[in-house]
């Protein structure tokens, strides 16, 4: 059973939420607070629990960081769009990953949204 949603609640940047896709799964909110608040979708970066050395774009969270309870890799070489109904209420925590600007490597294009600080 789900959380009640307070009135005005939306994910907020940096939060890490849980998602429902085929399974609750943790994502990195990314998209801007204003748009957050007023739109009916939000951006996320994917979480996963399963490490692939071979992808330059997936960073590491550490157990215990933004509600995790084990080592994780945020999935930059996923960032996708996701319907606001999707995410659950509460948020598991707030993520301060180490060196936001170098989060998608030597990408100019993405480093804007992991500006998070």
């Amino acid at each position: 059973m789900s959380n009640p949603v307070p009135t005005g609640w939306f994910p907020r940047r940096g939060e890490l939420c849980l998602v429902r896709l085929d399974k609750d799964r943790p994502a990195l909110v990314i998209s801007t607070d204003a748009l957050n608040r007023h739109a009916l979708d939000i951006c996320v970066v994917p979480i996963t629990a399963i490490e692939h050395r071979k992808f330059s774009l997936r960073i590491a969270v550490r157990p215990g960081e933004g509600g995790l309870d084990r080592a994780s890799w945020a999935k930059c070489d996923q960032v996708t769009t996701l319907e606001k109904n999707l995410v659950r209420y509460p948020p598991l925590g707030r993520v301060w990953l180490a060196g936001h600007a170098c989060v998608c490597g030597p990408s100019r294009l993405l480093r804007p949204l992991f500006l998070l600080c």
